[in-house]
């Protein structure tokens, strides 16, 4: 799925990966199922043992996977196949899932440290919303 420069650029990036994570799909029969199947294994194959696919799981939202930090609940969900101007996000996701720091000031990662309580985050968002 991914072409021979899309896949060095990509393997450049995953080196940069800190704590091992996991890719974990719910597909379907159909087409599209297989492409995201494809495009993950390329994935995994330029990662040099950082990124393993995970068990599969059962998702309403076909195709969609989990990138997730093995070992933790610490993870991004994807539903539909990033590519395009969408690949960048995925890059980015698996890098901060993977333990990359995180470009923000660090005056911000403390604020955010220091909040006490346990919190989960949903955020849904569509690159094609034009609102």
């Amino acid at each position: 799925m991914l072409d021979a420069n899309l896949k060095s650029q990509l393997e450049g990036y995953l080196k940069n990966i800190v704590h091992p994570v996991e890719l974990v799909a719910s597909l379907g029969a159909g087409p599209k199922s297989q492409e995201l199947k494809v495009l993950l294994e390329d994935i995994v194959s330029v990662s040099h043992g950082k990124v393993e696919m995970g068990r599969d799981y059962d998702d309403e939202r076909q195709p969609s996977f989990l990138i997730r930090r093995k070992g933790t609940d610490i993870g991004v969900r994807f539903a539909g196949i990033p590519l395009g101007h969408e690949f960048t996000s995925l890059v980015l996701a698996l890098l901060h899932v993977g333990g990359h720091p995180s470009k923000a000031a660090q005056e911000v990662i403390q604020q955010v440290k220091d909040l006490e309580g346990d919190y989960l985050f949903e955020t849904y968002f569509s690159l094609s919303c034009q609102n």
